[in-house]
C-alpha cells in the first residue's frame, strides 16, 4: 500500500510539473526562432549595406570614370570616392536624425542627433528584427550613392571645392527631408503613414528623381564644356564603364531586396523583379538603337541596364516579375529617346546622361509602380487594392503627386545651392583648367602614366 501510494504521488507530481515545463520550452523555442530570424536578416542586411556601397565604389566610379575623358578620369571617380567619407561623416553627426528622426512631416526630430541611442537595440517603426545600428548603416549607402548620381551632369567642369559645399548643402536639404517625407516615421509621403501615400520600395523618388532632376539643373547653370559640340568627347574607357555597370547591376540586388529590411520572401521577390527589369531595359535599349543607327553598342547595353535598374527601384516590392519586364522596358526605351533625342533637340550638357537616365528612368518607374503595385507581393494594406492592377487607380494619382514634390524640391533646392555655393567658392572651373584637364588642375595628378 505504502509503494502504491508512493507511486501515485510521484505520477502526480510528475503531472503537476509538465504544463510549467512545458510552457518553457515552448518560451525558449518562440526564443530561439526570434533569435536566429534576427542573426539570419541582420547578416542580410549587413551584406545589403556592403553591396549597395559597392555600388558608388567602385561601381558608380567606374561607370563614370570610364564615361569621361582620359584628363578627367580621377577627379570623375574622385566625386564618387570623396563621397564615401563626406556624406558618412554628414550622416552620423546629423542626416540619419533628419531622415528617420521623429518630427514633422517634412523634417526629422534631433532625437538621433551624433547617432545618439543608435544601438543593438531594433527601432520597431522601421526594421523590428534587425539592430537599430544595422538599419542606420544601410540607410547611410543610400544617401552616399545619390549625390554622387548628380556628378555625371556636371563632369569635366566643376571645381572640386564648389562641388563639396554643393554636395554638404544638396544632401542636408534635399536629400534628407525627401528620406524623411517618404521613408521616415509620419513622413509626408510615407507608404503607411502619410497624408499622401506613396509608395517607393528603394528610392525612385528619393534617390533617382531628386539627383537625375538636380543634375539637370546643375548642367543648366554650369553652361556646357568648352568645346561641346565640336570636339569629340568620346568615352576613353568603355571597358573601365562595362565593368562599372556590371558591379551596379550586382549591387543593385542589396539596394533593392535589401529594401525589404529582412531575408523575407519579400526580399526574394524584390531580388527577381530587379534582375528581369533590367534585363528587359537592356534589350530594349539596344533593339531601338540597333534599329535607328544600324548597330548595338555596349555603351547602350548598359546604359539600359542602369536605366532598368533605376525604373524598377520603386517598384520593385510590389510588383510580379511580368509587370517588372514591362517596366525595364519601358524604361530602356524612353530614356534611351531622351539621352538621344531630347537632349540633343535641347543642346543641354548633360555629359553623362544622369538626367535622361535616373531623372526620366525614375519618374517612370514611380509612376508605373501605382500602375502595377499589387497586394500578392505586398500586402501593405491588409487586404485593400495596391495599385491600378488591383483596382485602385487612386495610387496612381499619388504616386504622380510623390514624382512631382521631387521634382519641385530638386529644381527649387538645387538652383538656390548653386547660386550660394557660386558665391562662397565658385562652381565652374575656368578656362585654362577645363582645357587641361581636372585631374592635373584640381588634384595634380593623372589617371594613366605612359611614361612610367
Amino acid at each position: 500500500m505504502t509503494k502504491l501510494s508512493l507511486l501515485l504521488l510521484s505520477l502526480c507530481t510528475f503531472a503537476a510539473a509538465q504544463p510549467a515545463d512545458l510552457d518553457k520550452r515552448l518560451a525558449d523555442l518562440e526564443k530561439a526562432t526570434k533569435s536566429a530570424q534576427s542573426a539570419g536578416d541582420n547578416a542580410w542586411m549587413l551584406t545589403s549595406a556592403a553591396l549597395v556601397l559597392m555600388m558608388t565604389g567602385p561601381g558608380l566610379a567606374l561607370f563614370y570614370g570610364g564615361l569621361v575623358r582620359t584628363k578627367n578620369v580621377l577627379s570623375t571617380m574622385m566625386h564618387s570616392f570623396v563621397l564615401m567619407a563626406v556624406v558618412s561623416v554628414l550622416w552620423a553627426v546629423v542626416g540619419y536624425s533628419i531622415a528617420f528622426g521623429e518630427g514633422n512631416s517634412f523634417f526629422g526630430g534631433l532625437q538621433y542627433l551624433f547617432l545618439h541611442g543608435v544601438d543593438a537595440d531594433p527601432n520597431a517603426d522601421y526594421a523590428p528584427t534587425i539592430p537599430q545600428g544595422t538599419f542606420m548603416i544601410y540607410q547611410l549607402m543610400f544617401a552616399i550613392i545619390t549625390p554622387a548620381l548628380i556628378s555625371g551632369a556636371f563632369a569635366e567642369r566643376m571645381k572640386f571645392s564648389g562641388m563639396l559645399l554643393f554636395t554638404v548643402l544638396w544632401t542636408l536639404f534635399v536629400y534628407f527631408p525627401m528620406a524623411h517625407m517618404v521613408w521616415g516615421k509620419n513622413g509626408f509621403l510615407g507608404a503607411t503613414w502619410g497624408k499622401v501615400s506613396t509608395f517607393d520600395f528603394a528610392g525612385g523618388t528619393v534617390v533617382h528623381i531628386t539627383s537625375g532632376v538636380s543634375a539637370l539643373v546643375c548642367a543648366l547653370y554650369l553652361g556646357k564644356r568648352k568645346g561641346f559640340g565640336t570636339d569629340p568627347m568620346r568615352p576613353h574607357s568603355l571597358v573601365l564603364s562595362t565593368v562599372g555597370a556590371c558591379l551596379l547591376w550586382v549591387g543593385w540586388f542589396g539596394f533593392n531586396a535589401g529594401s525589404a529590411l529582412a531575408a523575407s520572401s519579400l526580399a526574394t521577390s524584390a531580388f527577381v523583379a530587379t534582375h528581369f527589369a533590367t534585363a528587359a531595359a537592356a534589350l530594349g535599349w539596344m533593339l531601338v538603337e540597333w534599329i535607328k543607327n544600324g548597330k548595338p553598342s555596349i555603351l547602350g547595353g548598359i546604359s539600359g541596364a542602369v536605366a532598368g535598374l533605376v525604373a524598377i527601384t520603386p517598384a520593385s516590392g510590389f510588383v510580379t516579375p511580368m509587370p517588372a519586364m514591362l517596366i525595364g522596358l519601358a524604361a530602356g526605351v524612353v530614356c534611351y529617346f531622351m539621352v538621344s533625342v531630347v537632349k540633343s533637340k535641347f543642346g543641354y550638357d548633360d555629359a553623362l546622361d544622369a538626367f535622361g537616365v535616373h531623372g526620366i528612368g525614375g519618374t517612370v518607374g514611380a509612376i508605373l509602380t501605382g500602375v502595377f503595385a499589387t497586394k500578392e507581393i505586398n500586402d501593405l494594406r491588409m487586404g485593400k487594392p495596391m495599385g491600378l492592377i488591383d483596382g485602385n487607380p487612386g495610387q496612381v494619382i499619388n504616386n504622380l503627386i510623390g514624382a512631382l514634390i521631387a521634382w519641385g524640391l530638386a529644381i527649387v533646392g538645387t538652383w538656390i545651392i548653386l547660386k550660394i555655393c557660386d558665391a562662397v567658392t565658385g562652381v565652374r572651373a575656368d578656362e585654362q583648367a577645363e582645357i587641361e584637364g581636372l585631374d592635373l588642375s584640381m588634384h595634380g595628378e593623372e589617371g594613366y602614366n605612359f611614361e612610367a
